[in-house]
């Protein structure tokens, strides 16, 4: 873990793992639950992280019955409209009705309204909700006409309904840091059961592709906060995150920091969790269907 700090900070939170959770750390390896986009790859925004590249390699509502084969669980996600809210028609219900049988579905629903979240009810069992804690972040990368609060209206309209797994990307406006503490501050106002950190990358094709992914020492401090300040909520570092290098770097960091699970980690984070006698637990599914049921 060459290049990191924080040893002292690392070791409370590392504590606090102890004090509250049993020492058995989830490795998820998500190749099981297939990810279907409602929209192909159309989007009304041009988000400055993604600029619709990530729609691309995700499989059409329309082709999925053909193949989504034996998988256990769905991510059903795609293209926003001009609001911020993924795009769901009745056509894309029926086609989910189809599938649906025998699999558990995770949503990237956006901003939803009481109107999509009446429809796609009877679909959901968890939601992933990408929490973003500063008003110019929301701008700068959405291009959305919203506010702070829009987004915690929409993810207190959907707790009231359905398990809700927040999502925090470090280093979401293109590598700084800024709005990632503000939506710490107000999930600790608002709550929340379960939490996951993502890591910007820069994509190719996308209006941040050249930038850097946030320094290490400011994701470390992080990490380590979430566990201070969310000692009984199970924390998951989840799969859009840096490779190579810096996934050498971070993964350890995260099995340190006390994190309860790790998509895909690196070999010295596996390694490293066997060190400090965590028994590990694999799963093949997306990580929220573990930490949405409080693993």
């Amino acid at each position: 873990m060459e290049g990191v700090i924080h040893e002292d900070r690392l070791d409370m939170a590392w504590q606090v793992r102890g004090s509250h959770f049993p020492a058995i750390i989830g490795f998820d390896y998500p190749w099981s639950t297939a990810v279907i986009s409602l929209t192909r790859t159309a989007c009304a925004l041009d988000c400055a992280h993604c600029g619709r590249r990530y729609l691309e390699h995700m499989i059409p509502i329309e082709s999925a019955a053909e193949r989504v084969g034996q998988s256990p669980s769905l991510l059903i996600s795609g293209g926003c409209d001009p609001q911020g809210r993924v795009v769901v028609t009745a056509r894309h219900l029926q086609l989910l009705k189809e599938i649906r049988p025998g699999r558990r579905l995770n949503w990237h629903v956006g901003l939803a309204d009481d109107q999509q979240l009446e429809m796609i009810l009877p679909y959901v069992d968890v939601v992933s909700f990408d929490l973003v804690g500063d008003d110019d972040t929301i701008r700068a990368v959405y291009g959305l006409e919203c506010a702070v609060a829009d987004y915690v209206a929409a993810y207190r309209l959907l707790r009231r309904h359905v398990t809700v797994v927040p999502h925090i990307t470090i280093g979401l406006r293109g590598g700084t840091l800024g709005h990632e503490r503000k939506a710490l501050d107000l999930l600790s106002q608002v709550g929340c059961d379960a939490l996951v950190f993502l890591v910007f990358i820069p994509t190719p094709g996308t209006r941040y592709a050249d930038r850097q992914p946030p320094a290490m020492e400011e994701v470390t401090d992080l990490l380590i906060e979430a566990r201070l300040r969310f000692p009984q909520t199970p924390l998951a570092l989840g799969c859009m995150r840096p490779r190579g290098a810096y996934r050498r770097m971070l993964d350890p960091v995260a099995v340190r920091a006390g994190f309860n699970r790790i998509v895909s980690p690196d070999r010295q984070a596996v390694d490293l969790a066997q060190e400090l006698g965590l028994a590990v637990e694999r799963r093949t599914e997306c990580c929220v269907m573990a930490v949405g049921a409080g693993g």
